[in-house]
């Protein structure tokens, strides 16, 4: 079998779309995983209402939730039985030839390990805000991290396909808290020694929706997530042997992931607290005191937050 996708799924507003999306895909070699996550909506009612041998479906006994969503993520690559996996978010949508353009580009490239699109961003009534940023066709895990985490880069666990038996030796979806930075890291791991293939033909429509994982969650895991993500990459640095051109990019990324992380926590304190800045200050001191925060960036966070807090108050 060529693909699998996987679709772990907890909310039903957009479910039945995201399934349509699938099943009316131009390539017919798949087939689709769904994990219900004992979620309280309807879901197996919407499932059912579909005739397809090509869907397989699980509910999870107990609910897994959003802090370790990435074991529902881990748990389709696990049933997956397609050469290739994309995990699909269950208010997302494909568009018709997803499959179809990502077999020619992994026709292009054979040996690669991870492949990318660019994504349509829709809203909840399906309207187009904006699209993804274009990338080029090749390039090594070195650039694709420099353009990341300089800002120049939105992407989604849904834009990527992966080879699913590197994915599993990988030691599968790289696990956070929240999933909150695992697509990234995930993706960096596939494409380390390979690099990755990308189309800019927008094949997948992203809902930016209140009710998406990223804009909920516990203040306290993401900045624990974002501490791990440091690890990682401290010790990604330690291990990487880049060649040619891409040792310039690689001092680049070297210089530049200090500022970065610096942003990513300062942003995540400010958006969560924007409203009540005394629980930010209490937070940024115990992070501190922790060692997960330097004086620097708790001092850039409570800064962020308190500009939020007094834009607030001026409305």
């Amino acid at each position: 079998m060529r693909f699998t996708i996987g679709i772990p799924a907890f909310k039903a507003a957009y479910f039945k779309e995201c399934i349509e999306s699938v099943l009316t895909q131009d390539f017919l070699d798949f087939e689709l995983i769904i994990i219900n996550d004992n979620s309280p909506d309807l879901l197996e009612e919407i499932v059912n209402s579909f005739s397809d041998n090509r869907i397989k479906y699980y509910k999870n006994t107990h609910n897994i939730g959003a802090e370790n969503v990435v074991n529902n993520w881990n748990k389709c690559l696990e049933i997956a039985s397609g050469e290739f996996f994309i995990l699909l978010g269950d208010d997302d949508k494909m568009e018709p030839d997803y499959l179809y353009q990502f077999d020619l580009l992994i026709k292009k490239y054979p040996e690669l390990d991870v492949y990318h699109c660019r994504s349509n961003i829709i809203n909840g009534q399906s309207d187009l805000l904006e699209l993804t940023p274009s990338w080029p066709e090749l390039e090594s895990v070195y650039d694709n991290i420099w353009h990341r985490i300089s800002g120049y880069r939105i992407q989604y666990i849904s834009d990527f396909v992966y080879r699913s038996e590197t994915l599993k030796n990988n030691g599968n979806f790289y696990f956070l808290p929240l999933a909150w930075g695992s697509d990234d890291i995930t993706s960096y791991q596939q494409m380390a020694n390979k690099g990755i293939a990308h189309t800019n033909k927008c094949l997948l429509n992203y809902r930016n929706s209140p009710i998406t994982i990223s804009n909920s969650g516990n203040i306290e895991l993401k900045l624990l997530a974002i501490q791990k993500e440091m690890e990682w990459f401290q010790n990604f640095i330690n291990l990487a042997e880049p060649i040619g051109v891409d040792k310039t990019i690689f001092e680049s990324v070297k210089k530049i992931l200090p500022l970065y992380f610096t942003k990513k926590i300062k942003y995540t304190i400010a958006l969560a607290y924007k409203k009540n800045f005394s629980e930010a200050l209490i937070l940024v001191s115990n992070q501190i005191k922790n060692k997960r925060m330097t004086y620097k960036q708790g001092l850039a966070s409570i800064t962020m937050a308190l500009q939020h807090n007094l834009k607030t108050l001026l409305k």
